[in-house]
């Protein structure tokens, strides 16, 4: 469930893009349920997918020194100019994300990083499936992944990319922000996301992740909807990830249910 439908899924955006003069096969956009916003101005462009998915692979680099000086060997491309403004390594919570800009884009950009071996099992286990209510105001029955939310929440994560967003409004100006993350990192991109938003006004934050599993209940997934309306979840249909935690159609309040919109990549 890690990495190898990662990259599946990264090699057929690059394909996809390649082909972008052709008819398209293999890509599926789809909603959850009954949940859907016909105001989102947020659609699925395969160049900007492409630049976004080098952004959520490159967090998962090793070398910090060269992630930081953005000389690592993922960091070139579509994202060579990128300009790193803050890395954050949480090491005692096995998280690592970065907030940087990209001037071509005119964006700000927040990558969080995903899974890895030592980390996956930890967040499976707690997957049965333990939820908290969302702390937000306006947002009543509101009930998210407990792991998830903490992870996001009760790290690092949560004030430094916060601090690290503003400092770069104060420096560039009134940027857009796209957050971006694969996996478990999709998770803690969609916390981030619903914050920066609350902070900044979901109109001007765009949220698009890979392989994202789902966060929360029905009444989260309309909230989401409400307050981050750009949003994209990319997902391949051979991770099972984006299934999990499962959905029980019996229990429709408390279950775990995906916010829009999905687009699913399938071989052609």
């Amino acid at each position: 469930m890690g990495r190898p439908t990662w990259e599946a899924a990264a090699l057929l955006l690059v394909l996809s893009v390649s082909a972008a003069s052709r008819p398209l096969h293999g890509i599926v956009a789809t909603t959850e349920s009954s949940f859907q916003n016909s105001e989102q101005s947020f659609g699925f462009n395969l160049t900007l997918a492409k630049t976004i998915v080098e952004y959520a692979s490159a967090v998962y680099m090793t070398d910090l020194t060269e992630l930081y000086t953005w000389t690592c060997s993922k960091c070139n491309d579509l994202i060579q100019g990128f300009e790193m403004r803050c890395l954050i390594v949480d090491v005692q919570s096995c998280l690592q994300a970065f907030v940087g800009v990209d001037h071509g884009l005119n964006s700000i950009i927040v990558s969080i990083r995903g899974t890895q071996e030592n980390s996956v099992q930890n967040w499976i286990k707690d997957m049965l499936w333990k939820q908290v209510d969302l702390n937000y105001p306006n947002m009543p029955n509101a009930k998210v992944h407990t792991g998830f939310y903490s992870s996001y929440n009760n790290t690092l994560l949560r004030p430094v990319i916060a601090n690290a967003v503003c400092k770069a409004r104060k420096l560039y100006g009134h940027m857009s922000i796209i957050v971006t993350g694969h996996s478990m990192g999709g998770a803690l991109a969609s916390f981030c996301a619903l914050d920066l938003a609350i902070t900044h006004g979901g109109n001007n934050v765009y949220l698009m992740t890979f392989g994202q599993p789902r966060v929360g209940n029905t009444a989260f997934a309309s909230y989401f909807t409400k307050y981050v309306p750009n949003t994209i979840r990319v997902t391949h249909e051979h991770d099972i990830v984006p299934h999990l935690p499962p959905y029980f159609f019996i229990f429709p309040h408390q279950t775990y249910h995906h916010f829009p919109r999905e687009v699913c990549l399938t071989p052609a």
